[in-house]
């Protein structure tokens, strides 16, 4: 049988470096990336560890390490099959739907620290309270907005079942 490695194309490793690119343009792992961008392809949508190691050329240290921070960031999750006894990694169902609402939490904790700041600076110049403004303004906006968005697509996926 075939390993993962030998089935996946140029195409697929020119994708799964894309995502690891554009994982790392966002502050995380460039293979954190590459695992999750194998996930996204991969048949079976499920793989386990040494899979990952074998198609990515990683050492099952960084899979074990990079599969454990996409868990916590709620993109993958841990899976075991019927009779077998390791465990697979696949893509987190309403993953995306998941992170927007963990960036909500951050957003929300950017508004109050604007908040906070502003109040540091009552009674200075408005002129100095700008920057603060701005940060509080743009962060209130999409604090109301966001749970709105995620509210219709939740509703539209809902409508496509």
């Amino acid at each position: 049988m075939a390993s993962p490695r030998q089935l996946a194309t140029e195409e697929h490793f020119q994708f799964i470096e894309e995502v690891g690119l554009s994982f790392e343009s966002v502050s995380l792992p460039r293979m954190a990336g590459r695992v999750f961008g194998w996930l996204l392809i991969s048949n079976p949508p499920h793989q386990s560890p040494a899979e990952l190691a074998d198609v990515l050329q990683a050492s099952k240290g960084s899979i074990s390490t990079m599969t454990r921070l996409l868990v916590q960031l709620s993109l993958i999750e841990r899976i075991s099959l019927p009779g077998q006894r390791r465990d697979y990694f696949r893509i987190k169902p309403n993953a995306w739907a998941e992170l927007s609402k963990q960036r909500l939490a951050q957003i929300t904790a950017f508004r109050k620290l604007a908040e906070q700041g502003l109040k540091l600076l009552e009674q200075d110049e408005p002129l100095l309270s700008q920057r603060l403004e701005e940060m509080r303004d743009v962060h209130t906006f999409w604090e109301q907005e966001l749970p709105l968005m995620t509210q219709r697509w939740e509703q539209r996926q809902q409508s496509l079942l």
